[in-house]
């Protein structure tokens, strides 16, 4: 392994066609590509084939956040000018005050007023600046917070990453065209309610989707119980961090967003019995094992934890709590595609990536994916 690999050679040549723009129509039929590390070696198959891969007594770690519907649009005071706004987390409870990103951010200053509801209900004021982008809102509004929240994601869409193309506008003047074309933006946008889920999403939190996880159906993972094999949870709250690109050559100095985590006592315990039995341990999403490799000790062991994770996976990193790893295809240069090829090994990654590519696997979100075993 080169001990002093560069951002440059985690580049690779990405099709735009390539990107998923829909997901699979059932979401264990998408198709997986199985790497074995120790020999390179890998195989085509299809998401629901990896129970092949696990007995009785392997263990299955997934992410249980939910989505959030992140994206509204609002209007300036005076100007009446639409302004995308990004809800990235609420940082005051009691004060309403909200962590976003505003888009044209060169429009919007301190103090302006930003308008969300035609009925005057929901107004926001700019308080601060955070970054080019970045702004802190303070919410006016009678409502009280529950149904404040009620009202403010119901103005929201999901917030599917950029690369994802809706074009939800409706130009049609014949009124039965139009009539078509707004059935069709309803079907679309309840599919991505639906699909930019997880089928484990109970904990709201999260503004990007654990993408791996969006791969497993009920049927699938009934099946895994009935073989024996164990499914636990944590809760990782993903932030737009997962769609910034490294832009450091030497890796090092890259620093990846802060992201909220939780692992409770009960994973914790079956984590400890499936490494007692040498059992196979399977991180799913690299969200997952981030929190994973963020609490172990040098014993291989994980604690109770409630608190945020700022780590960086890049080759060449030692792993010690999962054997075993399911993840999207990402994109080149991006923190997954390091932490991936940290675990797989860069060769073998940047290998099997060519031949994804070669094999016109779909990569992003609502991509395919990789399995990762020995």
């Amino acid at each position: 392994m080169n001990d002093s690999l560069k951002l440059a050679q985690f580049k690779f040549n990405l099709p735009q066609e390539l990107l998923a723009q829909h997901p699979a129509e059932f979401r264990d039929e998408a198709r997986m590509m199985v790497l074995h590390k120790t020999t390179g070696e890998i195989e085509h198959r299809q998401v629901k084939d990896i129970i092949e891969y696990f007995d009785d007594g392997d263990l299955f770690i997934f992410n249980d956040t939910r989505v959030f519907p992140a994206r509204l649009y609002a209007t300036k005071e005076k100007t009446n000018a639409r302004i995308e706004v990004f809800l990235l987390r609420e940082l005051n409870y009691e004060n309403r005050y909200w962590d976003v990103l505003v888009d044209p951010a060169r429009k919007i200053r301190i103090g302006n007023k930003l308008f969300f509801a035609d009925d005057g209900t929901i107004v926001a004021e700019v308080v601060d600046n955070t970054t080019s982008r970045g702004r802190t809102l303070r919410f006016l509004t009678d409502y009280d917070h529950d149904e404040f929240i009620e009202k403010l994601y119901a103005l929201g869409e999901t917030p599917l990453p950029k690369y994802i193309k809706r074009n939800y506008e409706n130009t049609e003047e014949d009124p039965v065209k139009r009539a078509e074309r707004d059935a069709e933006i309803r079907q679309q946008r309840a599919e991505d309610e639906e699909r930019y889920q997880s089928i484990f999403a109970t904990k709201v939190g999260a503004v990007a989707v654990p993408a791996a996880c969006l791969h497993f159906s009920k049927i699938l993972v009934k099946r895994m119980e009935i073989k024996g094999i164990d499914v636990q949870f944590l809760t990782s709250h993903m932030g737009l961090g997962n769609f910034r690109p490294v832009d450091v050559e030497d890796l090092i100095k890259h620093k990846v967003d802060s992201e909220r985590f939780e692992i409770g006592q009960e994973l914790t315990d079956a984590v400890d019995k499936a490494h007692a039995r040498e059992a196979r341990v399977c991180a799913v999403g690299t969200e997952v094992m981030r929190a994973l490799e963020t609490v172990v000790n040098t014993a291989g062991q994980i604690t109770p934890t409630k608190s945020w994770t700022n780590k960086f996976i890049f080759p060449p990193y030692h792993f010690t709590v999962a054997n075993t790893f399911f993840v999207n295809f990402y994109m080149p240069q991006s923190s997954q595609l390091l932490e991936v090829a940290a675990f797989g090994g860069f060769d073998n990654v940047m290998h099997a990536y060519n031949v994804a590519v070669r094999e016109k696997y779909h990569f992003g979100d609502y991509g395919d994916a990789m399995l990762i075993v020995d």
